[in-house]
């Protein structure tokens, strides 16, 4: 038996995962169990997660690979003016490179060998290893690893070879975050938000966008370090950025004007613009049909569905948990690879759902804990009642919070951990926005649909299991709630095999309402990571606005808000429900 452990840790989004023989079988992000959002420390929580699903042991382990070279980090960091901040106690604390083996043994526990893998390398294998495609090429794009920002590969069996990369700090995916920061959103978490902006803007920026960097005709780019603060500096831009752009940095949840969006908008049409010429001579270079992606700026789904359309390859496969937290794949499989003894390869990624589960017997225990069953109404029933009860509800208007199955692994709700909704009614973007998901109303929802009805209403001709792209809406329906201003939409294609139960919820919708449809929306409030188990669920039901909850075969229907709703908060643990933290909550994790 040959068991890996990947880990990411200590930058965002830390995250563990198990392949055993060849196949990975469990994955997750320590987000999901310590609630702090993009958690940086050692994935203790998720390690010993999948060492159950895995049914491992510790001393099973053959190797545990980690997602960087802390020394090749550490000659970044000394490059960039370390010694300047070295009197401050806390980022003495991060730069050790020693730390990361050091908390590796202490907080997992570990005594057995530990391998280090090149954080492009690991992002490559995160894609390569697992797409199916037997040669491909590949390109990552990031923000920074150890010194690459992007690399250009080609792979065949199971050999990957990194040919050529840009180095920091020219860096695209600093770029884009330098440009977020000065449009006052969090770098490194919303991003996504700058390009769900961009549509509602025109790209009149775009030439002085063009003005912070240089691209050549080969694999390289510069930018230009005047515009930019975030070698040595307090934060990402400099003064010179805001008056090339002739406005002050935004403040943050101050309103959004034209200003912004078109700032945005140039910003996505650039990004968009050198991604694809850097395709071309990926492809100029080794001519293949196959292209994988990984790094963080591959979650970017507008840049992937034009690089799809217009780009010289005939398939593409994006890492579902493309930034740091796939990280931790390709690292497990670029060890797999290193021990492996002949030919035979990883088994493709099937799926994403490689998180917990819990039965209805840990469900219905966690109700009956609760005051819950006082407060509101519910019921449990077999798949196809609860299938059809759940359809109705969802026709008549309800919000949804679904709950069903293994957790997905990376960003995206795919069905396993969602809020669901009606996408033909025009009222309920704002709603879910404002009462559910209480966040930025411009910011889009994305459909769900059933994968052999897709081409009927998407301009899209392969199926789209991880929301990784986008493409126009070309239904007859009317969809609101999920088509941008653009007129386009981030699909998720659902297949019966893939899943069956969330296949079948869209099924019977579309028999109740000639719509096989549904907006599909992560279940979790604003600022707070996706909901892990039935705790995280019902918590976020009870201080939300969200209808029904159905967590496995059990249907929860929202009565009126009585105060003793307040018992239930409390006894989840909640002492503070406008910052929305958790500060105490029961153990459920005895449950996995």
């Amino acid at each position: 038996m040959s068991v890996f452990v990947g880990v990411s840790a200590h930058y965002h989004d830390s995250a563990c995962c198990v392949i055993k023989d060849g196949r990975l079988v469990s994955a997750a992000e320590e987000e999901r169990f310590s609630r702090l959002k993009h958690d940086s420390a050692i994935p203790a929580n998720a390690f010993r997660y999948c060492l159950r699903e895995a049914k491992v042991s510790i001393q099973d382990i053959t190797a545990i690979a980690y997602y960087e070279d802390p020394n090749k980090k550490f000659s970044r960091q000394l490059w960039a003016g370390l010694p300047d901040i070295l009197h401050r106690p806390e980022a003495r604390f991060r730069i050790d490179p020693s730390r990361a083996e050091r908390e590796i043994r202490q907080a997992l526990g570990y005594e057995g060998p530990i391998e280090f893998v090149d954080h492009h390398l690991s992002h490559a294998a995160s894609a390569y290893y697992f797409s199916g495609f037997p040669e491909a090429d590949i390109l990552t794009v990031d923000g920074v690893g150890e010194w690459a920002t992007t690399t250009y590969g080609r792979a065949e069996g199971n050999t990957i070879d990194l040919f050529e990369e840009v180095i920091f700090p020219d860096s695209l995916g600093l770029l884009y975050s330098a440009v977020t920061a000065y449009l006052g959103f969090d770098v490194n978490d919303a991003e996504y938000k700058v390009m769900g902006l961009a549509p509602y803007g025109t790209p009149r920026y775009l030439d002085k966008i063009h003005q912070l960097f240089t691209s050549s005709s080969d694999g390289q780019y510069c930018l230009d370090l005047t515009y930019f603060d975030f070698v040595s500096g307090d934060r990402m831009f400099s003064d010179k950025l805001c008056e090339l752009f002739g406005q002050p940095p935004r403040v943050p949840e101050s309103d959004i004007d034209q200003f912004h969006t078109d700032i945005a908008s140039s910003l996505q049409k650039a990004l968009e613009g050198v991604l694809l010429e850097k395709v071309r001579y990926l492809h100029g270079k080794y001519p293949s049909e196959h292209l994988c992606m990984a790094g963080g700026v591959a979650l970017n789904c507008v840049a992937n569905g034009r690089i799809h359309r217009e780009g010289p390859f005939k398939h593409l496969f994006v890492q579902p948990a493309a930034s740091d937290s796939g990280g931790s794949l390709g690292a497990a499989a670029v060890a797999w690879a290193r021990h492996a003894k002949n030919s035979s390869r990883l088994q493709p990624l099937a799926n994403v759902y490689l998180g917990p589960s819990f039965s209805n017997l840990q469900v219905n225990q966690i109700i009956g804990a609760s005051p819950l069953g006082k407060v509101a109404n519910y019921f449990c029933a077999d798949e196809p009642g609860l299938v059809k009860a759940t359809a109705a509800r969802l026709a008549e208007g309800k919000v949804v919070g679904w709950f069903h199955g293994r957790m997905e692994f990376g960003p995206r709700a795919l069905g396993s951990r969602s809020i669901l909704a009606d996408p033909r009614r025009p009222e309920m973007r704002d709603r879910i926005n404002a009462l559910v998901k209480m966040r930025e109303a411009f910011r889009p929802f994305a459909p769900a649909v059933l994968e052999e009805k897709m081409s009927e209403h998407f301009d899209l001709r392969h199926p789209s299991p991880y929301m990784l792209e986008t493409c126009q809406v070309t239904s007859k329906l009317d969809l609101p709630a999920i088509t941008h201003v653009d007129g386009s939409a981030r699909v998720q294609t659902v297949n019966p095999n893939v899943s069956p139960r969330f296949h079948a919820l869209l099924t019977e919708f579309d028999r109740l309402t000639n719509c096989p449809i549904l907006l599909n929306t992560s279940f979790n409030l604003r600022g707070d990571a996706i909901v892990m188990d039935p705790i995280h669920a019902i918590w976020c039901f009870v201080i939300s606005n969200i209808d029904v909850l159905v967590l496995e075969d059990c249907l929860i229907d929202r009565s009126e808000r009585p105060a003793a709703w307040t018992e239930i908060v409390e006894m989840l643990g909640v002492r503070n429900a406008k910052k929305r933290q958790i500060t105490e909550r029961a153990n459920v994790y005895s449950f996995l």
